[in-house]
Order: C-alpha cells, then sequence, then structure tokens
C-alpha cells in the first residue's frame, strides 16, 4: 500500500483495531466491513455510533453526550429547527428539478450574490463540493484554452476523476493528472520568510514555467483560502493578493474553493478569500451551505462564465431542486439574523486566546493559528526544530473522544494539527469544555 490519504486515514479504525471493541460496536463495523465498500473509512480506533445531535452537541447510542469541534456539515448547528421547517414545509408542496421554473433558486441567488464581490454576478448548482469544483475545473480549462491546474502540496478538492486528480491528500495510491502542479503549502510557522505572499506567488510562477517547458498551458488556480487540509494557514492576511495577481498575468484563473472556509466560517468576511482582499474569478462551495442537505453551488464573473455555458449546456438532476434551495435559504437567513459571522469572530477569538495559553504550560505545543471558529493546534516533538508529533495528535484525539466526549480530527501533510472546526452553534460556554479537555489530556499523554 503506497502512503496513507492524509484526509482519510490519519485519523481512522483499522481492523487490527477491532479486537478492543465492545459486542455492539463491533457487530457495527463488521457488518460495514462485509456489506460496504473497503474505500470507507471510519473516524476513531474505537468508532462513535452517533443517534442524535443539537446545535453543537452530539450523542451516542449509550446517550453520552459529545462536543463536536469538527463538523462544518451542520455549519449552523446540528438539527437547527429553521432548516427543519423550511425542508419540511417545500418537500410537502415540491421536489423537481432545474428545468422547470421556480421562485426558490432565484430568490436564493439574489440574496446569495449579495454576499459575494460585484464582480461575481452568475450562479449555478450542484449537490457537492466535487461537483462544483469539477465544473470550476472545466469552465477554467475553456476560458484560458490550457489544461494546466495548480493546487497546494496537501489539497483536497473532490472525489470525481477532475477533482480527484487535483487532491494530493488522496494518497499516492491516487494519481494526480499530467496536467496538475503542486505548490508548497504557505506555512507561516515553518517557512522562513519576510513576505510570504512574494514567496508564495514566486511559487505559483515557478509551476506555471514549467508547465510552460513541458507544452502545457495553465488554466487555474485552485486553492482553499484557509488551506485547511495543508494544517490551516489563515495568515498573514493579504498574503493571497500576490498570488492571485501572478496567476492573471499568466493567463490563467483564481477558483476559490470555499467548501470549508466559507459562510462566515472565519469570521473577518463571510468568505474566506475576503480576509485577504482577492476578488476570485469562481467560487465553490458545498457542504455549509445546506446544513446537511446536499446542495452545492459555483458563483463565477459573467465573462469567466461565458466561455463554458454559451456553447456547453449543464444539467444537474439535483443540483438546486426547490427542497436544497429552500435548505440553503434558511441557512442563508440564519446566519444573517443571528450574525454569525461576528459571532464567529468573537468567539472565535476568544477560543484561540484560551487555547494559545496552553501553549505556555504545554511544549509539544508548537503553534496555535486561526481566524474565526477555525483553528489549527499543531503539536511538536521540540519547539526548536519544529519536528511535527503525530503520534501525540493521533493519541490526543482519541483521548478526547474516550475520557473527554470531544471530537475533533488531525490535518496537515504530517497529521499533527488538530483542525479545531465546531458549528457556528459554538458558545463562549463551551470554551472551558474544550479546552480543560486539551489541557488534561495533554497532561496525561505528554
Amino acid at each position: 500500500m503506497g502512503t496513507r490519504s492524509t484526509i482519510m486515514d490519519t485519523n481512522s479504525f483499522r481492523p487490527e483495531h477491532a479486537a478492543e471493541l465492545d459486542h455492539a460496536t463491533r457487530k457495527l463495523t463488521d457488518k460495514r466491513n462485509k456489506i460496504l465498500g473497503e474505500s470507507y473509512r471510519l473516524f476513531y480506533r474505537n468508532p462513535v455510533h452517533l443517534v442524535k445531535g443539537q446545535g453543537q452537541y452530539l450523542w451516542d447510542a449509550a446517550g453520552h453526550q459529545y462536543l463536536d469541534v469538527y463538523n462544518n456539515v451542520a455549519s449552523i448547528g446540528h438539527c437547527h429547527p429553521a432548516v427543519i421547517e423550511a425542508v419540511n414545509e417545500q418537500m410537502k408542496m415540491l421536489n423537481t428539478h432545474t428545468r422547470y421554473l421556480h421562485e426558490n433558486i432565484l430568490d436564493y441567488t439574489e440574496e446569495l450574490l449579495q454576499t459575494t464581490p460585484d464582480e461575481i454576478d452568475r450562479a449555478m448548482y450542484m449537490c457537492t463540493g466535487s461537483e462544483a469544483n469539477d465544473l470550476a475545473i472545466r469552465i477554467a480549462r475553456e476560458y484560458s484554452g490550457g489544461t494546466g491546474i495548480i493546487v497546494s502540496q496537501e489539497a483536497y478538492h473532490g472525489t470525481s476523476s477532475l477533482t480527484s486528480g487535483c487532491s494530493p491528500a488522496l494518497g499516492t495510491e491516487q494519481p494526480l493528472d499530467d496536467t496538475t502542479r503542486l505548490v508548497p503549502a504557505p506555512d507561516y510557522y515553518r517557512i522562513q520568510t519576510d513576505d510570504l505572499g512574494e514567496w508564495f506567488a514566486q511559487q505559483i510562477q515557478q509551476q506555471i514555467d514549467d508547465m510552460n517547458a513541458k507544452g502545457i498551458k495553465f488554466a487555474g488556480f485552485l486553492a482553499d483560502s484557509i488551506f485547511s487540509s495543508d494544517g490551516v494557514m489563515p495568515n498573514p492576511v493579504g498574503f493571497l493578493q500576490k498570488a492571485v495577481d501572478v496567476v492573471h498575468a499568466n493567463g490563467g484563473i483564481f477558483i476559490a474553493d470555499e467548501v470549508q472556509p466559507g459562510f462566515a466560517r472565519t469570521g473577518d468576511s463571510f468568505w474566506g478569500f475576503g480576509r485577504h482582499n482577492v476578488v476570485p474569478d469562481i467560487i465553490t462551495t458545498g457542504k455549509p451551505m445546506g446544513n446537511g442537505v446536499p446542495v452545492s453551488g459555483l458563483l463565477a464573473k459573467s465573462e469567466v462564465l461565458a466561455a463554458f455555458s454559451d456553447k456547453i449546456p449543464y444539467f444537474n438532476t439535483f443540483g438546486g431542486n426547490p427542497v436544497s434551495m429552500a435548505a440553503a435559504q434558511a441557512v442563508l437567513k440564519v446566519i444573517q439574523e443571528e450574525e454569525l459571522q461576528t459571532h464567529s469572530k468573537y468567539v472565535g477569538g476568544l477560543l484561540l486566546k484560551e487555547l494559545t495559553k496552553l501553549m505556555d504550560k504545554h511544549e509539544v505545543v508548537g503553534d496555535v493559528r486561526g481566524a474565526g471558529l477555525f483553528i489549527g493546534f499543531e503539536l511538536v516533538k521540540d519547539r526548536i526544530t519544529k519536528e511535527p508529533n503525530k503520534a501525540l495528535a493521533l493519541n490526543l484525539i482519541e483521548e478526547l473522544r474516550n475520557t473527554h466526549r470531544v471530537l475533533t480530527s488531525v490535518a496537515g501533510p504530517y497529521g499533527n494539527v488538530l483542525k479545531l472546526r465546531p458549528p457556528l452553534a459554538f458558545q463562549t460556554k463551551d470554551i472551558d469544555w474544550l479546552v480543560g479537555a486539551l489541557d488534561q489530556a495533554l497532561t496525561k499523554l505528554k
């Protein structure tokens, strides 16, 4: 087996863990192994059997309550009543597709485009982030006339043929496209430079030059603006601008994959790219858009989209259906009415401050960084050498799950960064639970 997938295998149940499970859990894992494909992975050495969710909390089959510090799928909170009501009411009336007229898709699009830069004035809808990024790559190639796509070293952009070929985080057994090029992540913690933006722009230019040398025309740069799979890279604010300038100077487009940093997550802006004061050519989104209802979107500059849409029809049976649009409308309304962007910035700031205090107590905490309710908590063996401590990170998330009932996972090429990304329902009262759990678990494990 080649290098394991950093997003699928670093925090996963493996067959060798089965002997330690209780009878009921073992029965379920055995059944999964028998009837589901081998590609599936479960979180944790002792998988969690969840049966209920509410807000930022989850409950397992035994009635134990957990603090969810990982899920951006239920972005505004598990089982949010506004989404449940909107979906239920629409389901009672109609659910078809976009080849019939319906108000929901038009009303939602007008509202969503008000959150984007003025240059972004068109929208299309799908069901998953993978589909959105797949279409974005197709559009980039039509617009530029090229095929070359640049992504970061540990990027994850989807599971379709096109997107998996641009997702190195899936592991070496998943080959990258011949036209895909990788740039190192803009890791301010590890890269010694006075200007990270200039350094990152140079990395992109080098890969464009390599493409040119091999007869590959550059099409675009596809990036998650907080580089979550690379280990959460939010700073310094504004560093993406020079990279986007290089992309445009070379005839390509910038695709902002906002599946993880979008929809008020980072606090500073509704969209993650907004923190860097850049205007993408295409925005893609997915999971947080429908709070668990499958819906995704692609927003674009009309002149960029026209290169594709003026000659190639596009249809997605379930994309943009009235029920999904009702869910998306409810999510957007909750974000705005409950001021969740402001909430994310405020509560995330308090959480970041408390997490940073753990550095004074635990030498193994090398860095704490984040924006809003999206924080990377990096563990090292030595602060001077910054040698990653993957073993501790994996043991830590197991201890958090088993003893403190806090759910999270790891990210980054070394598997040593805890990705703390709770639903936006996370409150100040939850900070003590999370930080206390981390403190006690680190004290026990180090």
